[in-house]
């Protein structure tokens, strides 16, 4: 069968952007901020996007496009006589099944707060009712169940369809839809009383708050934003022919990212400073508290939903892109066309969201291994967040920069092909021996997070 190509370049970028948008960036990001200093964990971060996050993004990109296939099969084809490599191949679908095992149903949270809001439920609301909404949605596994039902279902009707017809046509519109709901947000933002406020602590760094933490927690951000290491960008890199290099689409993309992270953030603080909401009050800042700004204002109930429908655009996107990812895997390893294999996936997806559906209500007693506070979403996080992004993406930078695996020459030579931004070749000591280095300090500290040691 011959492989699928996306129909322009401008559809890979919106596309692989909308992969990495999502709630790490209109959500974790502003939370993150807010909890670990502003301003300065915004320049930390923006550094650790350039270090850390774009050359694997190239490396991922570049693996993809040479071996035209997904995830799974990259190593088989570009190296079949090192069949070692081929384990991480295998295990890559699973770290994709595992992050939407709760990010459909998170998903489908959204959706359903934009309904709420749009029907006018929070009008009038005060702060305990508003709280009493959240605690009753998490309360009632047959509302969430059908709202993930409904996210999958739409999801896997996008994928159904061609590359081009489906997938890439809807994400195009998305994403410039999400694009002009944020800047129409932010403008609005600008206008509060406490804008100022809120921009000083966002966007002016203070050096003195710099430490270990804001610096683990950054790169933490950086690498866990752009979805590396289990092949999600690896499969649109599978679906470039060789007219752009790989160096400069990455950087778009990346801009793109970090163009609706930090927009997200001047969004949020704002809010926070005018209405007196902690910067750092995490989950409580989308469910809780921003009902309850939205009610405080003129317009209250359009601004509410038309916060949470962009919200839901950022969500969606990124499941749009990861179920593409696990419908392109199951197509090619079981030799099903897309459309049955959408449609598998879509009743797969539903059944698996069920643990985290339950974990907020009849299985709240459960502790991931003992530890008080470690509940389902906590173990699902773990195992796609602290193990299989950093391992997967040491991964790629050692096949991408050893003799042993693909070769840094392969890797350059494919990144480099075509028109535009090139790899530069000087970088090959960084990607080859440091890279590595701050991908395992990056996993090191997840671990000891998770486990509460060193704190």
């Amino acid at each position: 069968m011959e492989r699928e190509h996306l129909g322009s370049r401008l559809g890979f970028i919106l596309l692989s952007a909308g992969c990495a948008i999502g709630l790490g960036n209109v959500y974790r990001f502003p939370m993150k901020a807010g909890q670990y200093g502003g301003g300065a964990f915004v320049l930390v971060y923006v550094l650790c996007l350039v270090l850390l996050g774009l050359p694997v993004m190239v490396m991922e990109f570049s693996l993809g496009r040479a071996a035209q296939k997904s995830p799974v099969y990259i190593y088989k084809t570009l190296t079949p006589e090192k069949k070692w490599w081929n384990i991480h191949g295998f295990v890559t679908p699973f770290g994709n099944i595992l992050l939407m095992m709760f990010y459909t149903t998170i998903a489908g949270w959204i959706l359903r707060y934009f309904f709420k809001a749009a029907a006018g439920v929070f009008t009038g609301m005060d702060s305990d009712a508003v709280t009493g909404e959240f605690v009753s949605m998490l309360g009632n596994p047959w509302s969430m169940l059908a709202y993930t039902a409904v996210i999958a279902f739409l999801a896997c009707l996008v994928c159904s369809f061609s590359l081009q017809k489906g997938l890439e046509r809807i994400t195009k519109y998305m994403m410039v839809a999400l694009l002009v709901l944020m800047v129409a947000l932010a403008v609005y933002g600008l206008t509060l009383d406490g804008a100022r406020e809120g921009i000083k602590f966002y966007l002016e760094p203070d050096f003195s708050k710099i430490n270990a933490n804001v610096v683990s927690e950054a790169m933490n951000q950086a690498f866990f934003t752009l979805s590396l290491g289990i092949g999600s960008m690896a499969i649109f890199g599978s679906y470039l022919g060789k007219e752009r290099s790989l160096t400069g689409e990455s950087v778009s993309i990346i801009l793109l990212d970090t163009f609706v992270a930090l927009t997200a953030g001047l969004i949020v603080f704002p809010a926070c400073f005018s209405y007196g909401i902690e910067p750092n009050e995490g989950a409580g800042l989308l469910f809780l508290t921003l009902p309850n700004v939205f009610n405080g204002i003129p317009g209250g109930r359009f601004w509410g939903a038309l916060f949470f429908i962009f919200m839901t655009f950022a969500a969606f996107s990124t499941v749009l892109a990861v179920y593409e990812n696990i419908i392109a895997c199951g197509s090619e390893v079981f030799k099903w066309s897309r459309k049955k294999t959408a449609w598998i996936v879509c009743v797969m997806m539903i059944v698996l969201n069920i643990p985290f559906i339950l974990g907020n209500n009849v299985w709240s007693g459960f502790h991931a291994f003992g530890i008080e506070g470690k509940d389902v979403s906590d173990l699902e996080d773990f195992f796609v967040s602290t193990l299989m992004l950093p391992l997967g993406s040491l991964t790629y930078v050692l096949y991408c920069t050893r003799k042993w695996g693909w070769g840094f020459k392969n890797f350059t030579d494919e990144a480099n092909a075509g028109k535009g931004l090139k790899f530069p070749k000087w970088m090959k000591g960084y990607v080859t021996f440091v890279l590595p280095v701050i991908i395992l300090i990056v996993f090191v500290l997840g671990i000891l997070s998770y486990f509460g040691i060193g704190k």
